[in-house]
């Protein structure tokens, strides 16, 4: 998932801007994309299952018009959320005029915070978080003297991980929780506007120059009176960044936490040539995300790294798609073998992360029949044993490959020579180079930073049963 927003005082073609910094944002979700323009306090709101610019054809654009602030979203699809309802930005009305929300994360105290708010007469019609989040928000509100008083009071009953952009009539806010488990970077442009992305690649694609994160626990506030923090619950949890940004979700391109993407990427996969060595004649990375730990791995081990792969720039990130079935197809479709590369050729495939394992098993036979001799899979991402609740869709052990097998049974299902993960004491050292204080790997150890949920709803009306407690 990824929020971006921009805030300024003039009426500009805001709309087009948000569309370019999501289309840079694309590879945080694909399932739904959405824009709100507020325009004098008008909001003009346009969403839909699919990719931006699928989403957004021209005449959508133009019908959003004129504004002076917008906020937008791409949403990957989960298991339970597939429909066009559960798409974002969320536009609530409410006695004091009207809001939207785009989310980042996952809270782990939805289900408690919507069975509350439901005995007291509330009702939901969508199945995702913000939802719940924009309700806890007005209930503050009708009681509050400004919106960020409102979302303040809010943030001290959310638990869980949430990057958020909220819209006023007439401010912007940048959140994000107390934990900071999801980045959340701030620019502004020459004209004056304020740009809140997720990610640091989506300012330079609107042309803004990046000035500052948002701190763990932060709340900034945009308006005509300029920018202005409240920091009220910062410093009320350990900063617990989720480190698989670095191994896999955000681009290679952004900076998290001064911290390059690429570099850290690089890093782990010098780790795992100096844990896992081997002979071998090339290294190539499985793209996209796996590219750079692969550069690492050769620079680090002396083998010269090779194009192995070609992936399909059409289809998107199969980890992220809401069905086992979907992701199979996909993989048949994504990637392409480089024959020259490998044919003869004892090989490492170096990949972000093996999660369910369904990518390596096609991986490896298209590598034989391209004539590879030995493959040798490198994950640049310790082995995930452990469901995610901040908003990674692991949903349970079962579907953990390595909650099931040992690395020798991966390497034979798989059909590889061998298979390595990266140590679990390097994952926390990728960002060596940066300023973050301290990282979640509960994916990896099971130690969780925050309670976890003792039950999640799996749509509207059901209720599913966690198998995991808090470490």
């Amino acid at each position: 998932m990824a929020v971006l927003g921009i805030y300024g005082t003039e009426t500009a073609d805001v709309a087009s801007s948000i569309y370019y910094g999501l289309y840079a944002l694309q590879h945080r979700g694909q399932a739904s994309s959405g824009i709100v323009v507020n325009d004098d306090g008008v909001f003009h709101a346009y969403k839909d299952l699919g990719i931006v610019n699928e989403v957004f054809t021209p005449l959508v654009l133009k019908s959003l018009g004129l504004g002076q602030m917008a906020v937008g979203n791409v949403r990957y699809g989960t298991s339970d959320t597939k429909d066009r309802i559960n798409s974002e930005p969320i536009v609530v009305n409410h006695s004091k005029g009207k809001m939207a929300i785009s989310l980042d994360g996952k809270l782990v105290n939805g289900v408690e915070l919507k069975r509350e708010m439901e005995m007291q007469g509330s009702i939901f019609h969508t199945g995702n978080d913000a939802e719940i989040i924009s309700a806890v928000i007005i209930k503050e509100r009708i009681h509050s003297a400004s919106i960020e008083e409102a979302v303040c009071k809010a943030v001290a009953k959310l638990k869980g991980a949430y990057s958020l952009i909220v819209m006023s009539p007439q401010k912007l806010l940048a959140v994000r929780d107390p934990n900071g488990f999801h980045p959340l970077a701030i620019g502004q442009r020459n004209d004056g506007e304020y740009v809140i992305a997720s990610e640091t690649c989506a300012l330079n694609s609107v042309g803004a120059t990046f000035i500052r994160e948002v701190e763990a626990g932060e709340i900034v506030v945009f308006s005509k009176d300029g920018m202005r923090s409240i920091k009220e619950h910062c410093n009320t949890a350990k900063e617990r960044l989720c480190v698989f940004e670095y191994i896999y979700t955000a681009r290679p391109d952004s900076v998290i936490a001064s911290c390059s993407v690429h570099l850290a990427r690089k890093r782990a996969g010098a780790f795992l040539a100096k844990a896992y060595p081997v002979e071998a004649d090339v290294v190539i990375g499985a793209p996209d995300s796996g590219i750079d730990a692969a550069i690492g791995y050769a620079e680090a081990s002396g083998i010269p790294y090779g194009l192995g792969l070609i992936k399909n720039k059409y289809i998107g990130r199969t980890f992220i798609d809401p069905g086992q079935n979907v992701r199979e197809d996909k993989v048949k479709i994504k990637l392409n073998p480089v024959a020259e590369t490998v044919r003869g050729k004892r090989v490492i495939l170096v990949d972000d992360s093996i999660v369910r394992g369904t990518t390596c098993t096609r991986v490896v036979k298209l590598l034989r029949d391209a004539g590879a001799k030995e493959i040798h899979i490198r994950s640049s991402a310790p082995a995930f044993v452990n469901p995610c609740y901040y908003g990674t869709d692991i949903g349970s052990k079962e579907e953990l490959i390595a909650c099931k097998y040992t690395t020798e049974e991966m390497a034979k299902l798989f059909g590889a020579d061998s298979v390595g993960f990266l140590p679990l004491e390097n994952v926390t050292e990728l960002g060596a180079s940066g300023t973050c204080k301290g990282y979640c790997t509960a994916c990896f150890n099971g130690i969780y930073p925050t309670e976890v949920p003792t039950e999640t709803y799996v749509n509207k009306f059901d209720i599913k049963i966690s198998e995991n407690k808090n470490k």
